[in-house]
């Protein structure tokens, strides 16, 4: 008897699974009727989605990476539609999913990909940054985790990511056609604020002091599903110096023209926010582009386009009925009332700072700051840039560190890009490389670096360029006979 049960157990256990997980499925579908009414079958196909999901990403880690990237450029949009719910808790827990896939599955993996530089000076950053919770400074323990998972946990953690796994150029392809994606529709919901209005989640954000700077001379600027104004217009420049970067290389007409209108969507969705700090991440990332094309006449018709670009804006009024010209333009003029203030609030901050050569502490700066140290005078001066803050959390000696980290890691992506010989490859990194030129120098403006999506992109950016040399070597023969190739 129990042997024919076994035999049939095994012959239709396929049957029998179905059988099980359709009798469970009923059982939550009739509770959640009983106990939510006609809401209960969507609570059971969440619930059912939910599970599914974490099988999967239990599975493959990229699929919970992937559902983490999402997130990170929807949290603006969800924290102003749930203003009452902690919704950022969601993507630690997304990122803890993906690692703990990886932990699972380690053996998958070629852990000696992490032994680089990259990996090295985010573990330095940490620690750095980590020890701040041992400044007498210091306020809320709180406000300085809080502050840790942005400046330097979730650099730890993004960097390794790539050299495990998505380090093929497939991968690499998948990134770029992600972050062109996401991006435009983050354009196309900007223009859907600017001429259709905002949710009442948005309006009630605005409500709570946000539309001081969101509002100038009576017109919005739009911050579509981004945290603010400032880090969607940098992400647009950001986006804008990549695929420009891109038009520079040896692609096909059809893609060139496919690139070319997600420049002009790039474009326009960096002028309607109205962040003047996206203009210099414009200069600096299609000067870095230029420079590594190693072109002499692409250089040329570059600086020529880019000088007389600013010459209009400097020294002429064309353009000054339209906002958003006029808003860019008051960013060349050094006596703008808002540039006086951030100048004026910087000799503050000196004064405190010039005895706390090692900062004030994470979260003693910026929201953390005001919002969990309201008690200390330096928390309330807001520092409007994200070099600043780094200066008021880390003191000068903090700062120079960090400056010297991220200059070595874009000299050293430089550096790279100069030596890759598929040319392809080669166009796609000096993109990457010179959106991430564009992100450290918008950050004097705004705090960009440490925002999402802007950080994660620029994270990843970083780890790409680094395996570049694997990627080049890969694409030439490989073997005796010269014929194999990847």
């Amino acid at each position: 008897m129990l042997d024919k049960l076994n035999t049939y157990i095994s012959d239709n256990k396929k049957k029998i699974i179905f059988f099980i997980v359709a009798m469970c499925l009923s059982i939550v579908v009739a509770g959640s009727i009983s106990k939510f009414g006609l809401l209960g079958p969507f609570f059971a196909i969440a619930i059912a989605a939910l599970g599914t999901f974490l099988v999967y990403a239990f599975k493959d880690p990229r699929l919970a990476f992937w559902a983490y990237f999402a997130y990170c450029f929807l949290l603006g949009f969800l924290v102003k539609s749930f203003l009452q719910i902690p919704v950022g808790l969601a993507l630690e827990a997304l990122l803890l999913l993906t690692w703990c896939s990886i932990l699972i599955n380690m053996d998958k993996f070629n852990w000696q990909n992490i032994k680089n530089e990259h990996i090295l000076l985010s573990l330095i950053w940490f620690i750095i940054s980590f020890l701040q919770i041992l400044n007498p400074y210091s306020g809320s323990v709180f406000a300085w985790f809080n502050e840790l998972r942005f400046v330097a946990l979730n650099w730890l953690l993004i960097s390794p990511l790539v050299f495990l796994i998505f380090n093929s150029r497939a991968d690499l392809n998948r990134f770029i056609v992600f972050i062109f994606l996401f991006s435009s529709l983050a354009c196309l919901y900007g223009v859907k604020q600017l001429y259709l209005g905002l949710t009442s989640g948005e309006q009630q954000w605005m409500g709570m002091g946000n539309e001081m700077t969101h509002i100038i001379k009576g017109k919005l600027r739009v911050f579509s599903i981004y945290s603010d104004a400032g880090q969607f217009g940098a992400s647009q420049a950001i986006m804008a110096v990549i695929s420009m970067a891109l038009l520079i290389g040896p692609f096909s007409f059809g893609k060139k023209i496919i690139i070319a209108l997600f420049t002009l969507v790039f474009l326009y969705g960096m002028a309607i926010s109205g962040t003047r700090g996206a203009l210099f991440a414009l200069a600096a990332g299609v000067s870095s582009a230029l420079f590594l094309s190693k072109s002499f006449k692409v250089l040329l018709v570059g600086v020529v386009f880019c000088s007389s670009s600013f010459f209009i804006l400097k020294y002429t009024n064309i353009g000054d009925h339209i906002f958003q010209v006029s808003r860019l333009r008051s960013a060349l003029n050094p006596e703008d009332a808002s540039f006086k203030v951030r100048l004026d609030n910087q000799q503050k901050l000196k004064a405190i700072l010039k005895d706390l050569p090692f900062g004030a502490g994470l979260g003693m700066s910026g929201m953390n700051g005001t919002t969990y140290n309201s008690d200390k005078t330096i928390a309330n001066i807001q520092p409007d840039s994200y070099w600043v803050k780094v200066w008021v959390m880390y003191g000068i000696v903090g700062l120079l560190i960090w400056f010297a980290l991220t200059s070595y890691i874009i000299g050293k992506c430089s550096g790279i890009v100069w030596k890759i010989e598929d040319p392809k490859l080669r166009a796609k990194m000096i993109a990457l490389t010179s959106g991430t030129v564009a992100c450290f120098i918008c950050s004097y403006g705004n705090e960009v670096m440490n925002g999402m999506p802007s950080s994660i992109i620029m994270f990843m950016s970083w780890s790409f360029v680094y395996i570049a040399p694997w990627l080049d070597k890969k694409l030439k023969p490989t073997g005796s006979n010269g014929n194999n190739h990847t």
